[in-house]
């Protein structure tokens, strides 16, 4: 036994004993090292890579649902404003099947007038300034439009 303890005790030994234990640590917080880097290296590409083709997937059917969201809501925005138009002229369409609202509009858009009664329009001075030129299609009597259309298209013509 004191050859054994004496060989434990020696210079040689405990250096040999030392290197191999330092070897022994390098070794293995270089294998964990090595191991976690390629480890997480290898999964963060996968990641990224799954992730990618994800968004390339996904990418143009979003945008259709982002546009066709987009269209649903103009189309019914239209449809709610015809819904309106359609009972503005539901109304307007009603108004003119009474009698007193038909001869209203008679009296005032046409000028007539009753028999007994005196006719007469005021005309406003600025208003007779303005040029026929000045005035918009729906401001001119209607043979002077169709005027207008027949000179126009005789114009194209040649």
């Amino acid at each position: 036994m004191a050859v054994k303890d004496r060989d434990r005790f020696s210079t040689a030994t405990r250096l040999r004993l030392l290197g191999e234990q330092t070897a022994a640590r390098v070794y293995r917080s270089q294998t964990k090292r090595q191991a976690r880097r390629s480890r997480l290296t290898g999964r963060a590409a996968l990641l990224a890579l799954v992730l990618c083709s994800m968004i390339v997937a996904l990418a143009y059917p979003m945008r259709q649902y982002v546009s066709q969201r987009a269209e649903i809501a103009d189309q019914q925005r239209q449809q709610e404003q015809a819904r309106r138009r359609v009972e503005q002229l539901r109304d307007l369409k009603a108004r003119w099947q009474d009698d007193a609202y038909a001869e209203q509009q008679i009296r005032r858009r046409l000028h007539y007038v009753m028999p007994g009664e005196t006719g007469y329009v005021v005309i406003d001075p600025g208003a007779a300034k303005q040029s026929r030129a000045d005035l918009g299609a729906a401001h001119r009597p209607w043979y002077a439009n169709v005027w207008d259309g027949v000179d126009k298209s005789d114009a194209s013509d040649q």
